[in-house]
């Protein structure tokens, strides 16, 4: 089982109100809810702050909060968008009805509930001013409180403001796009530490800074997006190449399409023209590059041969050990 709590807040009675929390997490819980394929992904709670009729008060994002990290499931995830705030004594997630920032709900208390949820794998996601505050220790500076099975992500460091951009986060924006398939790798999942990449790879050293802080053995994926390549082709990766360092060869009769009638060419053979398609699908996704040629065309045609990256070495091991 895995389950989701989304919060966007964009109405506060005594704090300036926001404007695009509601539709990021509008947007985030639409990503959430189900893989690219249709199938169901997370149980999702949506909790909004539109106006005076539609709050979420202090006592509301706590108990939600708890009631997430209650009892056993595979993985627990909370995304906050709203206000935050941070002083001496750590930082605040601010909920509508919060006059002041240290009056917020302390980050520390979220991680307490994380920490010690029976939930295999637990996730926060704060798009919020100061986020990156979460999880430091106020005792010991530059260390961090996170128990193992915990993941942080956060918009900012504890020192910046999380940006909007057209009406929605920056920081919020890239997640969804990472959710979306961006972060995919090329089994078609979609992991916090995809995710974090995507982001910090997509802003610049001016802009706000995502934080990423985790304690986990191996990462779960949080969404399963269309792979790139199809499976049974990937798993072929291991019969073209059975060992590190091993080139592939080629000549003419792999390469289907050819320019004029040269009768000194062998015609084309349907296997391993075959065979040509799936290594060129390797090529177009970085695992294979041709040797001493420009285009696996030119390496066929030459009669040369193909090669493993370094990602594609990574990938054939982990075909070879059944990991794939």
């Amino acid at each position: 089982m895995r389950k989701a709590l989304v919060v966007g807040i964009n109405h506060y009675q005594r704090v300036g109100c926001l404007y695009g929390c509601v539709d990021d997490a509008h947007s985030v819980k639409a990503v959430l809810d189900r893989n690219s394929d249709g199938t169901v992904n997370f149980g999702t709670k949506l909790l909004t702050g539109t106006g005076p009729t539609d709050m979420v008060n202090r006592a509301t994002l706590r108990e939600s909060i708890k009631e997430l990290f209650a009892g056993e499931c595979e993985t627990a995830l909370f995304y906050f968008a709203g206000h935050g705030y941070v002083e001496s004594t750590g930082g605040y997630l601010i909920a509508s009805d919060t006059a002041s920032g240290d009056e917020g709900l302390p980050l520390s208390e979220v991680l307490i509930f994380a920490n010690q949820s029976r939930a295999r794998n637990r996730i926060i996601v704060l798009d919020s001013c100061h986020s990156g505050i979460a999880a430091t220790s106020v005792t010991a500076s530059g260390f961090a409180e996170i128990k193992e099975g915990t993941t942080i992500l956060t918009a900012s460091t504890a020192e910046q403001y999380a940006t909007e951009e057209n009406g929605a986060g920056v920081f919020t924006t890239l997640f969804v796009d990472a959710l979306g398939g961006a972060a995919g790798n090329l089994v078609g999942e979609v992991t916090p530490g995809s995710i974090y990449a995507h982001i910090d790879q997509s802003l610049g050293p001016w802009d706000q800074r995502p934080v990423f802080k985790t304690n986990v053995k191996s990462f779960v994926s949080l969404r399963r997006v269309q792979p790139p390549i199809a499976l049974n082709e990937l798993q072929r990766i291991t019969e073209f190449f059975p060992g590190p360092g091993h080139q592939f060869a080629l000549d003419p009769s792999f390469e289907p399409e050819r320019q004029g009638n040269d009768s000194t060419i062998p015609a084309p053979d349907p296997l391993n023209t075959a065979k040509f398609a799936v290594l060129q699908k390797y090529n177009r996704v970085g695992l294979v590059v041709p040797v001493d040629a420009p285009h696996m065309w030119h390496a066929a045609m030459g009669s040369k041969s193909c090669r493993l990256t370094v990602l594609g070495e990574h990938y054939r091991r982990l075909v070879e050990r059944g990991r794939i």
